[in-house]
């Protein structure tokens, strides 16, 4: 009985021995049995005097982003949605909006049936959820669909067809809806609340895919599924795993939703797993290592974020940085 005991708790040492090694150990937040946690990003824009807050382990508030962030880690204003509205938006086709124009968000880690919301703490600070309080539905849409879901701390939260809602910090105006797609799992809510994809964006972000390209100049690079080159970020961490990109830094480099290793074509699968950043967004790395795309690449086979600040570099198909290229 001893011997079986012994073998079995061996082998159980061995399995949390390879996923330890896999990214590494952080003394901070641990989500779904990975290390996260966010590196203080020196001299990177939005970092010193910028007030992202994020440091350490990760467990510090998102503030002073430049775009309505809540400051001193106090959770954002929660508002109540008022008179609804739907908006046409030219990529978007119909998006639900509240009484100020602002759009309004659904989470696909949340869930309908029964409601309940995925997002709290760190997220909810970014992604401020809608309060319930007077929401009145559009005109010519079925009051029905409206509904709340009591969040933990006793708040009324709305739903649309039993979807939590919420706003986005990043949304300054009405209109805006620079939250849509953001790490493969925000969409903008359609009138019924279901995502608002006419563009065929959530099937993109989603799916990224990752296969290879050989530029003429920096050789075999990583790209996404739209052919758009894949970077590093050199002040990122991947053991233990930590991100010092956030704020102001995912407008110029957003975030490589998570893949399925299915749709990986020539690009390694080591260490290949999610990031559960602290803000709530979900990551891809590459070997442990968060993987980014840049906002100045405008069409497939753009390199202009390669060498940027001296941080920041396209990848190898095998997660090598391509340093030495001009």
């Amino acid at each position: 009985m001893n011997t079986w005991r012994n073998a079995s708790l061996a082998v159980t040492a061995v399995a949390v021995l390879a996923l330890t090694t896999a990214c590494g150990q952080e003394q901070g937040t641990n989500t779904n049995g990975q290390s996260v946690g966010v590196a203080n990003p020196a001299g990177q824009p939005g970092a010193a005097g910028s007030g992202t807050g994020y440091t350490g382990g990760g467990t510090g508030a998102a503030a002073g982003t430049g775009a309505g962030a809540p400051a001193g880690g106090a959770p954002a204003e929660a508002k109540p949605a008022g008179q609804l509205a739907v908006t046409e938006d030219a990529k978007l086709g119909e998006v639900l909006t509240d009484s100020e124009g602002f759009t309004l968000y659904r989470f696909d880690k949340d869930t309908p049936k029964p409601p309940k919301s995925n997002c709290e703490g760190d997220c909810a600070k970014t992604w401020p959820i809608v309060e319930a309080g007077d929401a009145k539905a559009p005109t010519g849409t079925d009051a029905a669909l409206l509904g709340e879901v009591t969040r933990p701390d006793g708040t009324k939260q709305l739903t649309i067809d039993g979807w939590p809602m919420y706003r986005y910090v990043k949304d300054t105006k009405p209109g805006d809806a620079n939250g849509q797609g953001v790490g493969g799992t925000w969409y903008a809510s359609a009138p019924d609340g279901k995502k608002a994809t006419a563009s065929g964006s959530a099937s993109e972000v989603s799916n990224a895919g990752l296969s290879v390209r050989n530029d003429p100049k920096l050789g075999e690079i990583v790209v996404d599924s739209k052919g758009m080159t894949v970077y590093r970020f050199t002040k990122d961490s991947a053991w233990p795993m930590k991100t010092a990109c956030t704020g102001e830094c995912l407008d110029k480099w957003p975030v490589v939703a998570p893949v399925n290793k299915a749709d990986f074509d020539g690009v390694t699968t080591k260490g290949a797993v999610t990031f559960d950043r602290p803000d709530g967004i979900k990551q891809q790395t590459l070997d442990c290592s968060p993987i980014y795309t840049f906002a100045g690449d405008k069409k497939p086979g753009d390199t202009n974020g390669q060498g940027v600040g001296g941080t920041w570099f396209a990848v190898t198909p095998d997660n090598k940085l391509v340093e030495a290229a001009e």
